[in-house]
Formats: C-alpha cells, structure tokens, sequence
C-alpha cells in the first residue's frame, strides 16, 4: 500500500494549498490555475491567490467538484519514451500519468518533468507540501541520467560539462559527468533545466540516441521496467524530504 497520512488542514486555508492537498497539482501549478480563472468557490469564479477555503466550501477546477485526499500517495514510475509529463495535452499525445489511472483512484500529478523521448524515472504524488519542497530550486536533490550518443563523448568534453557552459545566454552546469563507454554517458544534475543534458550534448556537435533517469535523490530506478510503477517506502519518502533540508 502506499505510504499514508492523514494531516489534510482542519481550519480554512489559501486556496492553493486547498488545491494541492486536493491533489489537483503541486502548490505552484495551482496558483496558475487559480489566475487562468479555472476554479470557482461555491459557484463563483475566484482569482484571488488569498482566498481561503475550507472543507464545507463546494470548490471546483474546470466545473468539476475538488475534494481533499485522506491517502498520501507517492508513486515511481519508469516512464518509457512517447508519453509526456502533463495533466492533459491539446496536441493528443499519450500522458504519463494515464499509466497510473487503473491503479490509484486518487488524482496524482508528476513532481518535476521528463521530456517526451526521454525515459526512466517520474514521481508522482497528490502531496503538495511533498511536491513543493522536491520542486524548490533550494532543494539540491540529485538527478542521475545514463545517456547513450550518437557520436563518441571525449573526458575533455565530460570536463566542460563540469565546468559549465553558456548556450543561448543560458548558463548549463552538470555535478559530475562519467565516460562509461565512448557513446555512454553517466550524468548527474542537481538543478534540471529543460533538455538541459541534450543542449549540452548538442553543443559539443553530439547527439542523443537514449536517456535514461536511474536515480532521485535516495530512490534508484533499479530493475522497474518500461511502464511499471511501485510506491515508494516509507523510508524512500523521508529520505528524499530530508535531502531538501
């Protein structure tokens, strides 16, 4: 079973936080969604981030009732290539989480993000207290990636990677970079820019074949395959709050 609490907030609070222990997103994602005017309370729109609700006010996202989650769930799921790390998607493309539907019937959102052809590890939770704190960039939490490339990967080039680059006027910096094989890489990111491994790559004139998200923090992918998913342990679930410290 999943690992459990039961601390949802008694008195009336911010209605963002009201969304998120809901489980509707991470605290941040529902500010958004409160100013795009897509939550009402009591049948009246709100946008005011300062609204504080409780658990007797009827609160709705899209016109669908909300309600608050008894069951805390944090979930690890190997995300294969094609499947993309939203709640929905206009242009029809297959969404990750879709993968967890049959086995959680509570709303689960992702904590952080994998690009569309990239694989490996996703959490997934319907905490936002959880979410926000993994989501912090003061977090520091590290992200462990093995990259297959298109071209081989020199130590000079994995030394650069260390140092630090600057693409586009945006500043890349990766924790460490191992030459496993001429086209395989090990590659360790704390902070995780978008495509920020493959920029990286490309401007060394490398491309990218495979990449594979192994590890977060305390928790290893290990040998969960394609598609599967595992709730973390109790243990795996403190672990990583206490690397944001």
């Amino acid at each position: 079973m999943p690992a459990s609490t039961n601390d949802a907030p008694a008195e009336k609070t911010r209605l963002q936080a009201f969304l998120a222990h809901c489980g509707v997103a991470s605290r941040r994602a529902c500010e958004q969604i409160i100013l795009d005017g897509r939550v009402s309370v009591n049948g009246a729109v709100v946008t005011e981030l300062g609204t504080k609700v409780g658990q007797n006010d009827k609160v709705c996202v899209d016109g669908k009732p909300v309600h608050l989650e008894n069951r805390k769930c944090y979930v690890l799921l190997n995300k294969p290539a094609g499947f993309v790390c939203s709640s929905s998607d206009e242009k029809g493309r297959k969404i990750a989480a879709d993968l967890l539907r049959d086995s959680y019937k509570e709303r689960l959102y992702n904590v952080g993000r994998l690009d569309m052809y990239s694989k490996g590890m996703i959490l997934f939770t319907n905490d936002g207290d959880f979410a926000a704190k993994l989501s912090h960039p003061s977090s520091q939490i590290e992200k462990e990636y093995i990259v297959e490339t298109s071209q081989d990967v020199s130590e000079e080039a994995a030394r650069k990677f260390e140092h630090g680059l600057r693409i586009d006027n945006v500043f890349y910096k990766c924790v460490r970079c191992e030459v496993l094989k001429p086209r395989k890489i090990r590659i360790v990111l704390i902070e995780g820019k978008n495509r920020e491994i493959r920029r990286m790559l490309e401007s060394q004139n490398i491309g990218t074949r495979s990449l594979v998200r192994v590890r977060i923090g305390n928790v290893n992918l290990d040998d969960l395959r394609p598609g599967e998913h595992r709730d973390l342990t109790p243990a795996e679930v403190k672990g990583l709050l206490e690397l944001c410290c």
